[in-house]
């Protein structure tokens, strides 16, 4: 059984995904938490070392934990570490394995993924440091675009997005 690969990230409007280690929009739009947390319940989830470790709680609950490092010596409570998204691929238990960050990862990732999951984040951050890779239309097709606006609780307009990769022609 293959494994598909899922990515999963919010981006903003001019592409940016975080600031200083954390997204730039941080605790400021709740909902994208929720719609997270209810995408990858149940599901293997692998992220870089540095995504780990800006994690409050450690490793998320519900969820097969798999880190990817080049440090050969590094260990983690609750997740399995490995060296290579090749690896953690491998490793996955289950039908999807969602990758969850950060940059480099991402960049490694979106020639082997097979859906992306985008929250875009109606804002730009002219200050960010790390930024998403483009998506090409040409490979990629949005099959959902839900619009939010801005209210009490998210500070920003925002649309949860899915996009298939194209069939090869």
């Amino acid at each position: 059984m293959k494994t598909e690969l899922h990515i999963i990230v919010a981006i903003a409007d001019n592409g940016a995904i975080g600031l200083n280690g954390d997204m730039p929009w941080s605790r400021q739009l709740p909902a994208d938490l929720k719609h997270f947390k209810e995408t990858t319940m149940g599901h293997p989830i692998v992220m870089g070392r540095k995504t780990f470790e800006s994690l409050p709680n450690g490793a998320l609950k519900g969820r097969q934990n798999i880190i990817v490092t080049r440090n050969a010596d590094y260990r983690a409570e609750g997740a399995e570490v490995v060296h290579s998204l090749e690896e953690a691929i491998e490793r996955a238990e289950g039908d999807r394995l969602f990758l969850i960050g950060g940059g480099e990862l991402y960049r490694q990732g979106m020639a082997l993924a097979d859906v992306l999951h985008i929250t875009l984040v109606h804002h730009e951050w002219q200050e960010a440091d790390t930024y998403f890779p483009d998506i090409d239309i040409e490979v990629w097709e949005c099959v959902h675009n839900e619009p939010h606006p801005a209210d009490e609780k998210n500070r920003y307009p925002y649309s949860f997005t899915t996009w298939r990769r194209k069939e090869k022609e």
